[in-house]
């Protein structure tokens, strides 16, 4: 089995891009390196933020009968939507997936990039997603999905770096368990660790990612910064684009 397993990406979803994307921009210091005008034929809009060699994505149906719409209807907007690796091969990933009960829902093949996205209800609680971009194994190479040059907008003042992803389950252990299987990463005390993030298991009502846990220069300039925007802040955290950010 390849070896070569990273958090690549995060996507969220919105039921419109703005105000969310903008205020993530500014709230958390970072810059909008693209919008893919490929995912239109989905009925989706986007904008991608490069926090350090991570890419987060938003987002947003603008026309009715989405699979990010359905997903909005579903979880009411609570949670994060796809979880994206990079490994060297994603269509082994894929079998390893399917022979663990768990559907292909989409490939994507873009030369000189290849994606194979599983089925949201076979993972449980978002969607993975795997994709290699050839001779790209370098994480600040090209990554087609966050444009041409997606490097330059790297932003380090306020946000450093993703650290973790927190997913919540009535059986976290089992979901660990089972992201554990597809991602082919064993847990560790509910805990996934790739070289670039952690993925934290723990005990929620229902099965969403439902935190990205941040380092920033300043947690309390950031924190200032979200309840300017109008968000609730609480602790060390706020709400934004039906997940809790959280900083330290």
């Amino acid at each position: 089995m390849s070896s070569y397993m990273r958090l690549r990406q995060i996507c969220l979803v919105a039921p419109q891009l703005e105000p969310v994307i903008t205020d993530i921009a500014r709230i958390m210091g970072l810059a909008i390196c693209y919008r893919d005008g490929n995912v239109a034929k989905y009925g989706l809009e986007n904008a991608l933020l490069p926090v350090d060699t991570i890419l987060l994505e938003v987002v947003a149906p603008f026309k009715d009968g989405t699979t990010a719409g359905r997903f909005i209807e579903k979880t009411g907007g609570r949670g994060g939507y796809m979880a994206i690796f990079c490994c060297d091969d994603p269509d082994e990933r894929g079998r390893n997936a399917n022979a663990l009960g768990v559907r292909t829902a989409n490939v994507i093949d873009h030369a000189p990039y290849h994606g194979v996205q599983l089925h949201p209800r076979d993972c449980r609680a978002a969607f993975i997603e795997f994709n290699h971009t050839e001779g790209s194994d370098d994480s600040l190479g090209a990554y087609p999905p966050a444009g041409p040059d997606w490097q330059k907008f790297i932003r380090k003042d306020v946000t450093q770096a993703l650290t973790a992803v927190e997913m919540q389950s009535p059986d976290p252990q089992g979901l660990a368990e089972h992201w554990g299987k597809i991602i082919g990463v064993a847990p560790r005390d509910a805990e996934l660790r790739l070289p670039n993030a952690t993925f934290r298991f723990v005990k929620g009502a229902s099965e969403i990612m439902s935190a990205l846990e941040f380092r920033v220069t300043d947690a309390a300039q950031v924190l200032h910064a979200a309840k300017a925007k109008g968000l609730a802040v609480a602790g060390n955290e706020f709400l934004l684009g039906g997940v809790t950010f959280r900083v330290s």
